[in-house]
């Protein structure tokens, strides 16, 4: 009995987070800009390709500011705020301090939009835009991105440290996490591919190249002469060994031949409920493509503030 009055209210969750991301999805539009300030996206685009074309890792992470963001109390441009005397924000949580990067381009496309239409375009939809636009310049697919998000005036380093899924989680706690959020497992696995790009530190997959057993050992003896068992714990390597300059399919590829570079991705290809999905993916991009683009859409649409709620900040940075 318990068991049942447990799914019904994972259920009854998963329903009404499900109706409030349809409700928030009918608040925003693409064409939110299209007379307050009509150059918007254009702007954006033109910043992130310049952005990316000097440093393809930049694309990444972008991606990944959008991603942190919108985990952490909803895509409001939180994860912006540096500290101040009443909050303490979001950057020096264990998941974002030393390794969240991109925030130089957000504030060079703030300004520039700040020039060109003063007080409209929100910091949280620069974010979703630059996300977009990132995975776009690295050889992805497209979506429409709704605009019309605003901006938060607080964030909490202790919701990032809790609401932001770890690479040393198991399936199980992967799918709990992003549960949480309103996703499904199969949504899971699709966002998870956003790791075709990008690189991680040593230190979060030492373990698994040094101790785990699921994994090929040409890969782990190549990745460990970039990771010592001891020292070099910011050392990088790339998310997809095989094409990381590009966003492609080869991120589920290299999960079917145990080429995961962190605990948490081979997870996703270990004999659980998610290997026949990473099979699909690893073998059919376009079906990859259509599911990342609308999910993407969907974690765009988190808990977002409109019309009067929040504001438009002047500098990301900070709150008016």
């Amino acid at each position: 009995m318990m068991t049942f009055h447990l799914h019904y209210y994972i259920f009854c969750f998963s329903f009404l987070f499900y109706m409030f991301s349809i409700i928030a999805s009918s608040q925003l539009s693409s064409n939110f800009y299209a007379t307050t300030c009509p150059n918007a996206l254009s702007t954006i685009k033109s910043a992130v390709v310049s952005a990316v074309a000097k440093e393809y890792r930049m694309g990444a992470s972008l991606l990944r500011l959008h991603f942190h963001d919108c985990f952490v109390n909803g895509c409001d441009a939180s994860v912006l705020l540096d500290d101040t005397s009443s909050f303490t924000g979001e950057k020096t949580a264990a998941a974002n301090v030393n390794s969240l990067r991109g925030f130089d381009v957000i504030d060079d496309i703030k300004t520039k939009l700040e020039t060109a239409c003063p007080g409209i375009v929100s910091c949280a939809d620069i974010l979703a835009v630059a996300a977009r636009d990132s995975v776009v310049a690295l050889g992805g697919q497209s979506w429409s991105v709704g605009l019309g998000r605003r901006d938060s005036t607080t964030a909490s380093k202790d919701a990032a440290t809790t609401d932001i899924p770890s690479p040393l989680m198991d399936l199980s706690d992967l799918i709990s996490a992003f549960s949480t959020k309103g996703f499904t497992t199969q949504e899971m696995v699709a966002l998870t591919g956003a790791h075709t790009i990008g690189q991680a530190r040593c230190q979060l997959f030492r373990g698994r190249i040094y101790n785990e057993t699921n994994i090929d050992s040409d890969f782990a003896t190549s990745v460990k002469s970039k990771c010592p068992s001891s020292g070099g714990d910011s050392n990088l390597t790339s998310l997809d060994v095989t094409t990381n300059e590009l966003f492609d399919n080869a991120y589920f590829k290299n999960l079917v031949n145990k080429k995961g570079l962190l605990h948490s991705d081979q997870q996703l290809f270990s004999g659980g409920s998610t290997d026949s999905q990473v099979t699909t993916y690893s073998t059919s991009p376009s079906t990859f493509y259509a599911d990342f683009s609308t999910v993407m859409v969907k974690m765009g649409n988190l808990s977002i503030l409109t019309g009067q709620s929040g504001q438009i900040r002047t500098n990301c940075r900070n709150v008016n």
